[in-house]
């Protein structure tokens, strides 16, 4: 409980990937990469479960998890099953069958997402006094962007200005999203009608999409 609220994290799995093979279960600097952001999660004493929702039950027993107490492992109905399922269905799922008052999603592919970060942002969170109903976490950008056809997007090619004098832009990293129950039930999505950035680094915040980003999580995760 964290200010008496029940917090449950919900962490899809599935035993298929397209651009890094096995990538879930590949050791990562010691470890499967799976237990990197489950392990972060089990050390945030305010996340009163973990759920993982998967279709490779199997692997994750070879690999050594054990469901207990405070991890719970959900078999992918076979209607969710595929890689263009949305993934709003399957956290639906999971929230209509565990019940809480927030609910904090991440991504296996973020092993570098600090307890501290978490915690953070659950306080930025539940004491906001704006009424936000949900959080997302972004990168910031202050560089010059151009689309396909070369125009720029952010910037006046013939008024150059400092980068840091740029307006900001701000990417949804996809690392971390944390939601009420009603937030979801209102826009059957992650994000709410009234959601928050929480900014975050982008060495913390690295996606593992490419082996090259492969690399560069296991470079930061050794270092």
């Amino acid at each position: 409980m964290y200010r008496g609220k029940r917090i449950v994290a919900l962490l899809p799995m599935k035993a298929h990937s397209e651009r890094v093979s096995g990538k879930n279960f590949r050791e990562l600097a010691g470890k499967p990469l799976f237990r990197w952001v489950l392990d972060t999660l089990l050390s945030v004493e305010e996340i009163d479960l973990v759920v993982i929702n998967t279709d490779a039950r199997k692997i994750l027993e070879d690999k050594g998890l054990q469901a207990g107490s405070r991890v719970l492992v959900r078999d992918r109905k076979e209607e969710l099953l595929g890689d263009f399922t949305s993934m709003n269905l399957i956290l639906e799922d999971d929230i209509n069958a565990e019940p809480a008052d927030l609910y904090l999603m991440t991504h296996t592919t973020n092993p570098l997402l600090s307890a501290a970060t978490i915690r953070h942002a659950l306080d930025r969170l539940v004491t906001d006094e704006g009424g936000s109903d949900s959080l997302f976490t972004v990168n910031r950008f202050q560089t010059r962007f151009y689309r396909a056809d070369l125009s720029p997007v952010n910037h006046d090619p013939d008024n150059l200005i400092r980068t840091q004098d740029l307006e900001p832009w701000f990417e949804e990293n996809s690392c971390l999203y944390i939601f009420s129950r009603e937030s979801f039930r209102k826009t059957r999505a992650r994000i709410g009608e009234k959601p928050m950035m929480f900014e975050m680094s982008r060495n913390e915040s690295i996606d593992i999409d490419e082996q090259e980003d492969w690399d560069m999580a296991e470079a930061l995760a050794q270092g």
